[in-house]
């Protein structure tokens, strides 16, 4: 073999590989990163089990996996969110429900600013609901409730009942988004 055609073989494979590399590199791009959640924490009496994130990492997951925000405010020395604990942290419905949403709990320290997450009042326990694009969504609350407290819940079912409803409304947006991209 002559040092020209040598030459050319390793050029050859080396444009080979790359066209591996570059073949690899495109699958990679098909599919996004894996969002590592931090740590779970003890969810303030709600629940270990739930992958709980601050409001800000909660919108930046919502918009990449286009998933609704469910925001629980509450107090350690609230009376009423100590009764909605363990019925929360013992629901298995909600559990499996929240796989569908991003999940907020903002307790004592921590602060959501602005009146939208305070649509009737600054009580407690509320339950909010965002869109994946992080806009408070103030059409889904209690409808078993204290038309005064829309957003109070004092038991699972009327969360269950409201989880279901905001689940079923972005299901139906995600399908009709799929569909104009075609």
């Amino acid at each position: 073999m002559t040092a020209c055609s040598s030459k050319f073989v390793v050029i050859a494979n080396c444009f080979f590989l790359l066209g591996i590399k570059y073949v690899e590199a495109k699958k990679e791009q098909k599919h996004p990163p894996p969002i590592v959640f931090p740590q779970a924490n003890d969810g303030r009496g709600f629940g270990p089990q739930y992958q709980w994130l601050d409001l800000e990492k909660a919108i930046e997951v919502s918009r990449l996996t286009q998933k609704p925000i469910m925001v629980i405010i509450h107090k350690s020395w609230c009376t009423a969110c100590s009764a909605l604990k363990p019925q929360f942290a013992e629901s298995k419905e909600i559990e499996e429900l929240s796989s569908n949403f991003v999940m907020v709990n903002v307790g004592d320290d921590d602060k959501v600013v602005g009146s939208s997450f305070a649509p009737d009042g600054e009580y407690i326990p509320r339950i909010i609901f965002m869109s994946p694009d992080g806009e408070v969504r103030p059409e889904f609350y209690n409808e078993g409730g204290s038309e005064a407290y829309k957003y109070f819940y004092s038991d699972v079912s009327n969360i269950i009942t409201t989880m279901k409803k905001v689940q079923r409304a972005y299901k139906k947006k995600l399908k009709s988004k799929d569909t104009q991209e075609l």
